[in-house]
């Protein structure tokens, strides 16, 4: 297979303290050649930038969860801006909503979402979105604030064909991970075929949403390759196709060359 890209994982979570430059190994020996890793919170920003700066194929998004959006203060606000300086900085992320787990308010939560698209547009980065149970007020807040100046990735998208169609017409790329490969997930598919073929993405979460035939266990950054099988098996491509097609999406979203 060529050049894999997993665009969305979670390299520094303590799930990988043992094995964790295993994991990254077998990632490319799987034909993994590039990978996002994300810093969401306080704890996990330092050691995302401290991956992409050890390995010259990862690169780092920073951004402030939804889960965590109560802990954010001005001063967290301002250190993003100041690591979007980064040379391996390349997006702000995963900022969004969650409407699952009852961590933070809704309106602190629509407040520190607000405020990292503006700090997007102020510094010309690419956002990636973290939607859970909020897919109407996702598509409002990101037109009201003009995120589609910016664009960026729909990261492991859940929502319908037409919330998919809706983010597509702002400048969005569509992120597929381990949840379309599950036998039951028949709006994933049907939304990943539907989607043109220079704005779709292929992602792991890792160590979440690990694909058939792992799911329940550890996701790691070589399983992206499950993905892109299970996306060429829906598209009549062939799996290095599908790699060409979303590595190259991938670099271009996030300006990698």
């Amino acid at each position: 297979m060529t050049l894999l890209f997993d665009t969305h994982t979670h390299l520094d979570s303590y799930k990988f303290n043992e094995d964790r430059e295993e994991v990254i190994r077998r990632a490319q020996e799987a034909g993994v050649g590039l990978m996002l890793n994300i810093g969401f919170n306080r704890e996990t920003i330092p050691t995302t930038i401290a991956l992409a700066e050890k390995y010259d194929f990862i690169y780092a998004a920073v951004g402030w969860h939804p889960v965590d959006s109560i802990d954010m203060l001005p001063a967290d606000l301002h250190w993003i801006e100041e690591l979007c300086s980064h040379e391996k900085v390349v997006a702000i992320g995963e900022i969004g909503l969650d409407y699952h787990w009852d961590t933070s308010p809704k309106d602190v939560q629509h407040r520190v979402f607000r405020e990292q698209i503006r700090l997007a547009r102020k510094v010309g980065k690419p956002i990636i979105i973290h939607n859970r149970d909020a897919h109407e007020d996702i598509v409002r807040i990101l037109a009201e604030e003009n995120a589609a100046e910016v664009g960026g990735v729909m990261h492991c998208f859940s929502g319908s064909p037409e919330t998919a169609k809706k983010c597509l017409d702002m400048n969005f790329y569509i992120s597929f991970g381990g949840p379309v490969t599950f036998q039951n997930a028949r709006v994933p598919k049907e939304v990943l075929m539907q989607v043109p073929l220079d704005r779709l993405l292929i992602e792991t979460d890792s160590p979440y949403l690990a694909p058939h035939p792992y799911r329940g266990k550890r996701n790691e950054s070589s399983y992206v390759a499950l993905v892109a099988e299970k996306a060429a098996e829906l598209l009549g491509k062939t799996a290095d196709e599908i790699a060409e097609i979303t590595a190259e999406n991938g670099k271009k979203c996030f300006g990698i060359r």
